[in-house]
This record gives structure tokens, C-alpha cells and sequence, in this order.
């Protein structure tokens, strides 16, 4: 089953007043669609992790978009968790005045987990 996830992030150098020395940060946005219906998903929890370890959580709107404001350019692990489907996880390099955008799969968890009845094999 092929599922795609559309995760469209454009990267943008901002602007503004920057201090000598300052590092350059970017802006990191997307959309987070559902790969068979084609259309948005909302409350997903999308996390930055940098190569630093520093973590930076956004949620989806209703429209599926999300955005991370002043990442420093570098290696980041993109997360991205909902519950019913398999989580995401993609690795992209940030750089200062680049754009990129990043195409993902994802498709729904149809695993279930089998719990043991407490009450034994008959139900007593």
C-alpha cells in the first residue's frame, strides 16, 4: 500500500535587525496531508530535533500547515506524530538562504496491538 504524506517545507533566511556575529536564522514551514485521501491533516505533532539535541515541537492547523520560526541552519531529525498513523521521521539539513522542499510517506497504523484478557483463556 502506497501512502504519501505531502510535507511541502520551504526554508527562508529572515530578516531584520541581525547583530555582527548574530548566527542567520531560518523560518521552516510545510504542509502535512493524508496520503490517500489527499487532504490535510490537523493536530500532528511535527518536532525539530537539532544535532545539538535541542527540540522544537509545532502542531498541524486545520489546514495541515505548520511552521518552526528561527532555527539556526544546521542537521535536523523532523518528527512527525499522529495518533492512527505510523510516525515520520526525516532527516534535513537547514542552510541559511536556501529553500528546499521535502517530500514524505506516511500511512495509517493499522497494527493492533493484542492484549492478553486478564480474566484467562474461558472468561472467568
Amino acid at each position: 500500500m502506497t501512502l504519501f504524506l505531502g510535507l511541502f517545507v520551504a526554508a527562508q533566511a529572515t530578516t531584520g535587525d541581525c547583530n555582527p556575529g548574530d548566527k542567520k536564522k531560518d523560518v521552516v514551514n510545510g504542509i502535512v496531508i493524508h496520503a490517500d485521501s489527499r487532504k490535510p491533516l490537523k493536530d500532528v505533532s511535527v518536532t525539530a530535533i537539532s544535532h545539538s539535541k535541542k527540540k522544537k515541537v509545532v502542531a498541524t492547523n486545520n489546514e495541515g500547515s505548520f511552521a518552526f520560526e528561527l532555527l539556526e541552519p544546521g542537521k535536523y531529525t523532523f518528527v512527525f506524530e499522529k495518533d492512527g498513523y505510523k510516525k515520520v521521521t526525516k532527516e534535513q539539513v537547514v542552510k541559511a538562504d536556501d529553500k528546499f522542499q521535502l517530500n514524505i510517506e506516511m500511512i495509517e497504523n493499522m497494527e493492533f496491538e493484542i492484549i492478553p484478557s486478564p480474566f484467562g483463556v474461558y472468561g472467568y
